[in-house]
């Protein structure tokens, strides 16, 4: 091993990269803030908007996500984090603590495909369910995305200061709907609702927490051995310790070689709000998730870590900045070390890509990047050329699987209210389509002025136009159309299904050839009658 490598292999140990994932309102903006507080990144967490005489958190930019207090658009936080000393974790070295990149993802149902993305970026998974609702819709679909990509889960039980299920309901419910076995690091002290702290199942140390005014600051910790612990709490002790021996007895105790496996997911139990458990979710991270490896290209060969450099891009986001109207594409490095003004080559056209631009961004808030490791998250800006899916290199030449798209359910028609803003909408339409904001489908009988829009979620559109006004002038109205369901198609195909009342055949940007359905009868009709016909499901869908 060169010099070199030594170098990259020991910066891809110190690092951690995840993202977090959940069903709305289950706390995910709220806790990538009380984690951002306890790397001192901040110096004091705000809260989900909707919340009176509360900030927006930091993560959060889009005005349309100010004002529902919702996350659309992804980000990433990279920190220094040193764990603390304790019988099963020894003190990182202070010179060389870890890099945990935190990938933020949207929050609402309806991007969840870019939530896929992020998450081909990622090594690990916290999964954060309401103490009170336990598994939702969307956790259940982007569990089920991470277990197909083979990505470790950490669970993480959320606002427990608030009335909710037993620990017990609620590991229960993850095991016979998920066959995701929950081995608690932790127990809590006290019901939901009346959070006093966490028995810390492998040192049998109780973590009494204090809280703070509003939950702004990092709420204080009181470690106190077994006794202490009794006599300060006594039945709710009591309750902790056998909730803790019963899960010994059922084997539910923490393995690291089953939870890399995707079988077993450490649990902790926390208060975003209030800052209770956040400490120790950072330390599990740290501790447990597996560091940054290497990835097959399309070839199905392994691009180590330490070869020469290798990135992906997952992301590519316009408007975050009026002032500047410049385009970002987030990249994961996969391998090497990145050096900002390097010049790299662009998989997908052969041709040369300048690094000069190269920034970490979280929110709104930006800073330079000049060296970047296998695991860390780059933004590249003015990065016209670049794609989701899309692969860069330093030599030797590797590419990269595409990353595949969501099954859209909903379409619709968008037209620019004036003529005379025509070239603007198209530019637009071109750089929304690019950034994978919305799949945009043509056919011969449409033409380009009203393309149709096809989206996982209704809200896509809504940012669709949302944009087009606010970057580009452009007032535009959408109509929805009677379609319901897209299969992949052939050329052979398109003229027999063209003939099919309620069905629609397009060309995606990317070349793909969708036919729509009115319903899923409509589509079973097809099939039945048609047999020949060449009718595939996408290869990520959102069932």
């Amino acid at each position: 091993m060169t010099l070199h490598s030594d170098t990259v292999a020991r910066e891809v140990r110190r690092r951690r990269t995840f993202a977090i994932i959940s069903h709305p309102d289950a706390g995910k903006s709220t806790m990538t803030e009380a984690l951002a507080l306890h790397a001192r990144m901040i110096s004091e967490a705000g809260a989900v908007h909707g919340k009176a005489g509360r900030k927006a958190t930091v993560s959060d930019w889009m005005e349309m996500e100010k004002a529902r207090g919702i996350s659309v658009s992804s980000t990433a936080l990279q920190f220094n984090y040193t764990a603390s000393q304790s019988p099963t974790t020894p003190a990182d070295d202070p010179d060389h603590p870890h890099v945990v990149n935190l990938v933020d993802t949207p929050g609402h149902a309806d991007f969840s495909e870019d939530t896929y993305r992020v998450l081909t970026a990622v090594d690990a998974a916290v999964m954060l369910i309401d103490a009170a609702k336990g598994l939702e819709p969307q956790t259940l679909k982007l569990f089920q995305v991470c277990r197909h990509r083979g990505i470790p889960v950490i669970t993480v039980v959320n606002k427990w200061d608030r009335p909710g299920r037993t620990p017990l309901e609620l590991i229960d419910e993850i095991s016979e709907r998920i066959g995701l076995t929950p081995t608690p690091l932790f127990v809590p002290v006290g019901i939901a609702g009346d959070f006093r702290g966490l028995l810390d199942r492998r040192t049998g140390e109780y973590v009494r927490f204090s809280r703070t005014a509003g939950g702004a600051k990092i709420a204080p910790e009181e470690i106190l051995d077994a006794d202490a612990a009794a006599a300060r709490e006594g039945d709710e002790w009591a309750s902790a310790l056998e909730e803790s021996e019963l899960l010994s007895e059922m084997g539910q105790d923490h393995d690291q070689e089953m939870f890399l496996a995707g079988q077993t997911s450490p649990m902790i139990f926390t208060s975003a709000m209030l800052n209770f458990g956040v400490r120790q979710l950072l330390e599990a991270l740290v501790e447990l998730a597996p560091a940054p490896a290497g990835r097959l290209d399309v070839d199905d060969n392994l691009r180590d870590v330490t070869e020469p450099f290798s990135a992906v891009v997952f992301k590519v986001q316009a408007g975050m900045d009026a002032s500047h109207r410049d385009r970002l594409a987030y990249m994961r490095i996969v391998s090497g070390e990145f050096e900002r003004g390097m010049v790299v080559t662009h998989a997908q056209t052969g041709k040369p890509f300048a690094t000069k631009y190269a920034q970490a961004v979280f929110g709104r808030d930006r800073s330079t990047v000049d060296t970047a490791y296998p695991g860390d998250v780059v933004g590249l800006v003015n990065a016209m050329a670049l794609a989701p899916g899309d692969t860069l290199f330093d030599a030797p030449r590797v590419q990269f699987p595409p990353i595949p798209s969501f099954a859209p359910e909903h379409f619709a028609t968008l037209r620019a209210n004036s003529a005379g803003k025509y070239k603007q909408f198209r530019k637009a339409m071109d750089q929304l389509d690019s950034e994978g904001v919305v799949q945009v489908l043509r056919n011969d009988t449409r033409g380009d002025a009203s393309p149709v829009l096809a989206a996982v979620g209704p809200m896509q559109f809504e940012v669709v136009t949302a944009r087009m006004k606010s970057e580009f002038g452009v007032d535009t109205t959408i109509e929805p159309l009677g379609y319901s369901l897209a299969r992949r198609t052939d050329e052979g195909s398109r003229a027999e299904l063209d003939r099919q009342r309620g069905v629609e055949v397009f060309t995606r940007t990317d070349g793909a050839i969708l036919a729509l359905f009115s319903d899923k009868w409509r589509l079973a009709y097809v099939e039945k009658e048609l047999p020949d016909l060449t009718l595939e499901p996408l290869v990520a869908t959102a069932d």
